[in-house]
Formats: structure tokens, sequence, C-alpha cells
């Protein structure tokens, strides 16, 4: 599953790249070519969406405990294209107004180097936004691989105790069962030693009896 994710992904980067490129030359092209491209903006932008339902809809098929990480690619995903979307319409306001003059035969150069000049800053400022954007996302992600090895270490941690106190429990059974057969052994000894003695007496009594019988006689 994480494959076709990954897939929409990179069909959703290309794509964003290059709405993104398109929307910065809208301004710059004369009117009949930015009519076209701004048609072909809003194709593209239905596309991208279409990718985003996709992968949201992939990402509703994740196991819970592995989501998270995706979630929040899908968060930054969204607010990537929102701010496209921003940007498109800035850039047909702009068009907007440079089709009005033109028709209205003012002399819009120096409104267009203004917004031509406005459209790069805004270009280079997103394009920060989406490093920093970029380097948040590996933070979090590095946190949850932190957080989930964490985890891992706390329940090896907790196998390892409950192994030692069973290895300790087994300790003190065979404790009690060497006690045990210790004891079983001195008794089978000392009745064996008991046994002995006693034979030795029995033979004492018959000899000390033979003995008196034959001196009677």
């Amino acid at each position: 599953m994480s494959s076709d994710f990954e897939g929409y992904e990179q069909d959703f980067a290309v794509l964003t790249a290059e709405i993104t490129s398109k929307i910065a030359r809208v301004p710059r092209l004369p009117p009949d070519e930015k009519k076209q491209m701004v048609a072909n903006v809003e194709k593209q932008l239905e596309e991208a969406k279409e990718l985003l339902e996709q992968m949201d809809l992939e990402v509703r098929d994740i196991p819970p405990q592995s989501r998270g990480m995706y979630s929040n690619r899908m968060r930054s995903y969204k607010q990537e294209m929102g701010k496209l979307e921003t940007d498109f319409k800035r850039s047909r306001i702009a068009y907007s107004d440079e089709v009005r003059n033109e028709l209205l035969g003012d002399d819009g150069n120096s409104s267009e180097n203004q917004r031509a000049h406005l459209l790069d800053n805004t270009e280079r400022l997103e394009r920060s936004s989406r490093r920093l954007e970029a380097g948040y996302q590996i933070a979090v992600e590095t946190e949850q691989i932190g957080q989930e090895m964490l985890e891992n270490l706390s329940h090896d941690r907790e196998k390892i105790q409950r192994a030692r106190e069973r290895l300790r429990e087994t300790d003190a059974n065979l404790g009690k069962s060497s006690r045990v057969l210790t004891g079983m052994l001195r008794r089978i000894i000392q009745n064996r030693i008991l046994v002995v003695v006693l034979a030795i007496i029995l033979v004492v009594t018959i000899l000390t009896a033979v003995t008196f019988s034959v001196r009677r006689h």
C-alpha cells in the first residue's frame, strides 16, 4: 500500500512543480497565451486535487499505529495545495488587470513590472516556505521514529525484567528442591546406618547365644 502512496506523492510533486512554474509565467505572457495557460493551470489544479483524494484514501487503509506519519504528510500537501490556489488567484487578478489595461489603452508596463516583481518575491517566499515545511516534516518523522524506538526499548526492558523474575523464581524452586533432596538423602543414610547397627547387634546376640549354648554342653 505504501508504494501506491509514494507513487501518488511523486506524481503530486511533479504536478505541483509544473503548476508553480506556470503560475509564475502567467502575467508575462501575451493575452492569447495567458488565456490558454490559465485554462491549463485550472485543469492541472483539478488533477492535483484528485491525487490528494487518492492519497487520502490510501492513508485511511493504513493501520492506526502507522498512520501518523502519513497523516502529517497529507496535511503538508493540503497546505501546499491551498497556497497554489491562492497564488493562482493572485496571478489571475494580475492577468485580469492587464487585460483591462489593454482594453482601456493604458500603458501598463510599470504596473506589470511591479506585479512581476511581486510574483517573483512571492515565488521565492513559497520556495523557502516549502523548504521549511520539508524540514519540519523530517523533524516530525524523526520524532515519531524516536518515540517508536523508545516504546520498543520499553517493551524489551519489561520482557527482560519478567525473564529475570522467572529466573529468580526458578532459582528459589531449585533451592527448595535441593534442600528437600538433601534431607531425603540424609534420612536414607541414617536409616542404612541404623540397619547396619541393628544387624551387627543381632549377629553379636546370636554369636553370644551360640557360645553360651556350647559351653553348657
